[in-house]
């Protein structure tokens, strides 16, 4: 069964890169709804058009670039993808009879929060986020936006009762980090720890003070 990965309009593109990498390197499959607003969103952090006839292409140029903007960092194999236009409410993960193990939204935005937290379902990204909830099926959000206003807090508070993983993007410096691609990988992996997928992202807290400044 896939992971579903949702990508909304919020800043953070490589963000989702970093966690698609790390599914497929897991060795799952996943299941792509990218939204109309995060196209543009990719336009102007790494100048992709994403389109939907040409949807491999443009993702694997997406995914072989460096969170630095740097082409042909990543060498990615699509075999395991499958990808869904936001339009497509018809599409398989709009059903709860669809398989599929969770889901992942990176990076969410404000109003895709609200949208899944008050059951919208404007596209498909907002779609299978309530079906995710309603099959009791792991959905980790991974908002990006700064600062929270009262609303959107009261929609992350609701989206945390109704049974999501709340995980901010938000990355630590106790794994030592040297690169801005290792600050992006720490935040894909605490989206990964959420829906409990192995990955080697980050280094993990050992108990050591002074262990991320020592390497």
């Amino acid at each position: 069964m896939p992971w579903i990965v949702g990508v909304s309009g919020a800043s953070g593109t490589p963000y989702a890169a970093a966690v698609l990498r790390a599914l497929l390197d897991a060795g799952e499959t996943v299941d792509l709804v990218v939204s109309r607003a995060s196209r543009l969103t990719l336009l102007d952090e790494t100048g992709i058009s994403f389109r939907d006839a040409h949807w491999q292409d443009d993702l694997r140029e997406w995914l072989a670039r460096g969170a630095d903007g740097k082409p042909g960092i990543f060498d990615v194999d699509l075999g395991g993808v499958r990808y869904w236009s936001a339009g497509d409410l018809a599409a398989g993960p709009s059903s709860g009879s669809y398989p599929a193990k969770g889901m992942l939204i990176v990076p969410a935005s404000t109003a895709c929060v609200a949208g899944v937290a008050l059951g919208l379902s404007k596209d498909l990204l907002q779609r299978t986020a309530s079906v995710t909830l309603k099959e009791r099926r792991p959905l980790v959000v991974a908002v990006r936006e700064t600062p929270l206003n009262g609303q959107t807090l009261r929609h992350l508070v609701a989206l945390d009762d109704a049974g999501a993983a709340v995980v901010p993007a938000s990355p630590a410096f106790y794994a030592g980090a040297t690169h801005i691609q290792d600050l992006v990988d720490f935040v894909a992996g605490r989206v990964l720890d959420a829906a409990g997928v192995e990955h080697g992202l980050y280094r993990r807290w050992r108990g050591e003070l002074g262990s991320g400044s020592a390497d």
